[in-house]
């Protein structure tokens, strides 16, 4: 279930969740098993205990049916998970609009900013239209073929049986699909270098990989048109080979998979209130949440907020000062452009002034954010 120290994000978002008295949380360290640093559980007792809390609480009554529709007339949050039935999926599309309800995701790696090696990656829009919006970073024809081999030669996830025939846009098609359409295919695609000149030397480069802006505070950014099925390991090594990028903190590898989600800028509040529909909520990873931990923070989120609106109290909104505000924040900022699924990470989190010499020690810049997410939750308790 991710790290557990505070100098990781999931395991900050752990210890939130445990200042507001988590249930799932508690079981989860119940069941522990040996795993370092990481959080894991052994699954059949974590399940077990689960479903026995469940089934002993005078309060919940258990139904083994399938639904296949939103309830319309009582309270509801949907949490659904990934592999969301087809007929309920219908359903929320109905609801959701068809056009914000998605089945298969293609998505790029995310980079934290404060890893990019500014001396080589440089600042520009294409024939500097607009702000200098996009990081680049240049390649030399011997550059390039050396990432085109890796590239190519990279091993790839097997997609399960349910994946097997997913059609994807052409926008959204792997780069290592593309690579295999030619060598040159990459240059001319997602990493042409024209319009592209890095005003510190006047060169004109060979190729060009692109980054872009992917949250408010501009501490994170994903690589364009990158999206990819390879191993995560082929992506570290095939995305460090990237000049200006050899350093690369990968906050998030691209994927390719089925994975049902809403796109909650349009359709959910900063509550996970429906827009449209103020007794419905959504939670977990149907909202665009990423991960174990993050789909029982926004489950848990969901629900505090389902029993404020059931006893006429105002809704709860978290600032992004802690993981659990930060992101409920990000999955439903109106401002993004390609929105995808998320999970804990540091850079959702609102950006510390820190001193640029303990801004490089990441251990120590972790415990700065970790200990302000703690105090502001432990601040807001009585609320909740």
């Amino acid at each position: 279930m991710g790290g557990k120290t505070l100098t990781t994000a999931s395991g900050l978002l752990k210890e939130e969740l445990k200042i507001l008295g988590s249930e799932l949380m508690k079981i989860a360290v119940n069941t522990e098993v040996p795993a370092g640093n990481a959080l894991a559980v052994d699954r059949d007792l974590f399940a077990k205990n689960i479903t026995q809390e469940i089934k002993n609480n005078p309060n919940i009554t258990v139904i083994n049916e399938e639904l296949k529709q939103i309830p319309a007339d009582i309270p509801v949050i949907v949490a659904s998970g990934p592999l969301t039935s087809d007929e309920l999926s219908a359903d929320i599309a109905a609801f959701a609009g068809s056009d914000n309800l998605y089945f298969f995701d293609a998505i790029a790696p995310i980079i934290e900013k404060d890893s990019i090696n500014f001396d080589t990656a440089f600042w520009a829009s294409r024939y500097n239209k607009g702000d200098a919006a996009y990081i680049n970073c240049p390649m030399n024809k011997e550059q390039y073929e050396k990432f085109y081999e890796i590239l190519i030669n990279a091993p790839k996830i097997e997609l399960k049986t349910f994946e097997k025939g997913a059609k994807f846009f052409e926008s959204c098609m792997p780069i290592e699909v593309m690579a295999s359409r030619g060598v040159d295919t990459l240059r001319f695609g997602p990493m042409k270098p024209v319009g592209l000149v890095d005003d510190r030397t006047g060169e004109k480069s060979y190729s060009v990989i692109q980054l872009r802006q992917d949250n408010m505070s501009a501490t994170l950014y994903n690589i364009v048109g990158f999206q990819t099925n390879l191993k995560w390991g082929a992506q570290k090594e095939l995305i460090q080979s990237i000049p200006g990028l050899e350093k690369a903190n990968i906050i998030r590898y691209g994927v390719m998979h089925r994975n049902t989600f809403i796109y909650s800028p349009k359709v959910l509040n900063s509550t996970l209130q429906a827009k449209s529909r103020k007794n419905l909520f959504f939670a977990g990873q149907i909202t665009g949440v990423e991960g174990y931990t993050e789909s029982i923070a926004t489950g848990m989120f969901a629900g505090i907020n389902m029993v404020r609106f059931l006893n006429n109290e105002t809704l709860i909104e978290l600032d992004n000062d802690c993981i659990l505000g930060a992101l409920v924040k990000y999955i439903t900022f109106e401002g993004h452009k390609n929105f995808q699924p998320i999970n804990s990470n540091w850079g959702i989190l609102k950006e510390l002034d820190i001193p640029r010499k303990i801004r490089k020690d990441k251990k120590q810049k972790n415990e700065l954010y970790a200990n302000r997410a703690l105090e502001y939750l432990t601040n807001i308790k009585e609320l909740v």
